[in-house]
C-alpha cells in the first residue's frame, strides 16, 4: 500500500527541524573561519615578500659595494660596508678552497640564495647568501636569517590561533545571530502547532509579530487558514445534508422493503427482487457511514464478526453473479471480531470480493478469515507490474478494467479506511493465474 504523506513528512520533521538555523550558524563561522584565513595568509606573504625584498636589497647593495672597493684599492680585506653581514672574499688561488670547504656556495650562480640545515651541535640555521663570482675573484655575503626564522615561526602561530579565536567568536556570533532571527520563526510554528486539533476559528496570527518578513508570513498564514477553515465548514455541512438527504430516503427504501417481504404469497422473482433491493439499500447505507467517517477522519464506534460480513458480502453476491460459473466460498476462523462498526469493514471488505468477482469469469473465489487477517483469492487474469504499483491510487483503473463500469475509487476507498484504522492492504499475484488480497487488521484491534 502506498505510503501516506502525511506519515512520512512527520517523519522527516524531526532531522529537518533546526535545518534553517544551522545553516545560519555554519555560514557565520565559515565566514569568519575564511576571512581570518585569508588574512593570516596576506599577513604571512606581505611579511614574507617585504622582508625578502629588504634583506635582498641590502645584500645587494653591500656585496656590490663591497667588489667595488676591493678593485679600487686591490685590497684583500677590505672593510664591510654592513658590520652585521659576514663577509667572505676568495681570489683565484683559493677557489679549490672554496669547492672543499663549501661546496654548496661554489656551485651557486650569481645572485641570491637561501641556505638552511644543521649545525655541528644539531641546533638549525638559516642564512641569506649573496653570490657575485668574477673571473680573479668570488665574492659571498651572508646576512643571519636565523633569528628571522624563528620570528616567522612566532607569526605563523600567532596567525592561526588568530584564526582559531575569530572562528570561535564566528560561531559564538553566529548562534546568537541565529536565535534571533529564528525567534520569531520558531514562536509563529509553536503557535501553528498549538491550532492543531484546536478550535475551528484559530486566532489571527499577523498582530502577534512585527510587520517584517515574518509578520508577512503569518499574515498569509492567517489568510490560508481563513481560506481553508471556510471550505472545511462546507465540507462538514454539505456531508451532513448529503447525510441527512440520502439517509431519509434509505430509510424509506428499507421500510417499504420490510414491509413487502412481510407479505404471505410472493412470487420467486418478485421476492428475489426485494431482496436484491434491501441488499442494495444496506451496501448504499453502509458507504455513506463509511465515508462520513473518511470526511470526518474519525473512527465509528463498535466491534464487527469478519466471518459473518463476509458471508453477508458473499451472499449478496451470489445473487447477482448472472450466471457466471464461479464458485463463492468461506473459509477459516468463524470468530475473528475486529474493533470496527460493521459499516467501515464492509466496504472495506466487499471493494475487495466485490473486484475479485468482477474480474473472475469462472473457477473460484475464496474468502479465507486468519487469526488477525482476512485474504480473497479470484481466479481473475492476474495482475501486472504496473497495476500492482498504482492499484490504489484515485481513479487508477486495472489494465483488464476494459468497459466495465467503476470510477477506479473503490480500492482507494479502502486505502483511507486502513489509513484511519490502522489496518493494511495489500495485493499479489495469486499461483497460476488471479489475485490474492489481504487485508490485516491491527492486533490491538482485535476483539
Amino acid at each position: 500500500m502506498p505510503e501516506d504523506p502525511v506519515r512520512r513528512g512527520r517523519r522527516r520533521r524531526g532531522p529537518y527541524r533546526r535545518r534553517l538555523r544551522s545553516r545560519i550558524i555554519v555560514s557565520f563561522v565559515l565566514l569568519g573561519f575564511c576571512l581570518t584565513t585569508l588574512f593570516a595568509f596576506a599577513t604571512n606573504w606581505a611579511r614574507a615578500r617585504v622582508e625578502n625584498q629588504l634583506v635582498e636589497d641590502v645584500m645587494n647593495r653591500n656585496i656590490d659595494e663591497y667588489a667595488k672597493r676591493y678593485y679600487s684599492d686591490r685590497s684583500r680585506n677590505p672593510d664591510l660596508p654592513v658590520q652585521q653581514i659576514r663577509a667572505f672574499l676568495y681570489p683565484r688561488d683559493k677557489f679549490d678552497r672554496v669547492r672543499e670547504e663549501r661546496p654548496e656556495w661554489a656551485g651557486l650562480p650569481n645572485g641570491n640564495h637561501n641556505v638552511s640545515g644543521l649545525d655541528e651541535d644539531g641546533k638549525p640555521y638559516a642564512y641569506k647568501l649573496a653570490v657575485r663570482k668574477a673571473d680573479d675573484a668570488w665574492f659571498f655575503l651572508a646576512y643571519d636569517m636565523t633569528e628571522a626564522t624563528r620570528g616567522e615561526a612566532q607569526l605563523k602561530r600567532a596567525l592561526w590561533i588568530s584564526v582559531l579565536v575569530f572562528s570561535l567568536l564566528s560561531l559564538v556570533l553566529g548562534w546568537w545571530s541565529a536565535s534571533k532571527v529564528m525567534k520569531p520563526v520558531s514562536d509563529l510554528a509553536k503557535r501553528l502547532r498549538a491550532y492543531r486539533g484546536g478550535t475551528s476559528d484559530p486566532e489571527p496570527l499577523a498582530p502577534r509579530f512585527p510587520d517584517d518578513e515574518v509578520g508577512q508570513l503569518a499574515q498569509a498564514l492567517d489568510d490560508y487558514s481563513s481560506r481553508l477553515t471556510e471550505v472545511v465548514q462546507r465540507d462538514r455541512e454539505f456531508n451532513a445534508d448529503v447525510s441527512h438527504e440520502l439517509r431519509t430516503p434509505l430509510a424509506v427504501i428499507r421500510g417499504a422493503t420490510e414491509l413487502l417481504l412481510t407479505r404471505p404469497g410472493l412470487d420467486e422473482k418478485v421476492l428475489q427482487r426485494l431482496q436484491r433491493i434491501q441488499r442494495a439499500e444496506q451496501q448504499c447505507s453502509d458507504l455513506i457511514g463509511a465515508l462520513l467517517l473518511l470526511s470526518r477522519n474519525e473512527r465509528g464506534q463498535g466491534t464487527s464478526n469478519v466471518a459473518r460480513v463476509a458471508e453477508q458480502l458473499l451472499e449478496s453476491h451470489r445473487a447477482q453473479l448472472g450466471g457466471k460459473p464461479i464458485t463463492l466460498t468461506l473459509e477459516g476462523d468463524r470468530d475473528l471480531i475486529v474493533d470496527a462498526p460493521e459499516s467501515a469493514l464492509s466496504v472495506a471488505l466487499g471493494n475487495l470480493i466485490g473486484n475479485a468477482v468482477k474480474y473472475s469469469q469462472d473457477g473460484e473465489v475464496r474468502v479465507n478469515v486468519g487469526n488477525n487477517a482476512v485474504s480473497v483469492a479470484d481466479s481473475g487474469p492476474g495482475l501486472s507490474e504496473e497495476d500492482a504499483a498504482k492499484l490504489f491510487q484515485r481513479g487508477y483503473r486495472g489494465t483488464h478494467a476494459g468497459h466495465s463500469q467503476g470510477g477506479g475509487i473503490g480500492l482507494s476507498i479502502v486505502s483511507r479506511l486502513c489509513d484511519l484504522y490502522g489496518w493494511q492492504v495489500s495485493v499479489r499475484p495469486g499461483g497460476d493465474r488471479g489475485v490474492v488480497a489481504t487485508l490485516t487488521f491491527a492486533p490491538k484491534l482485535l476483539g
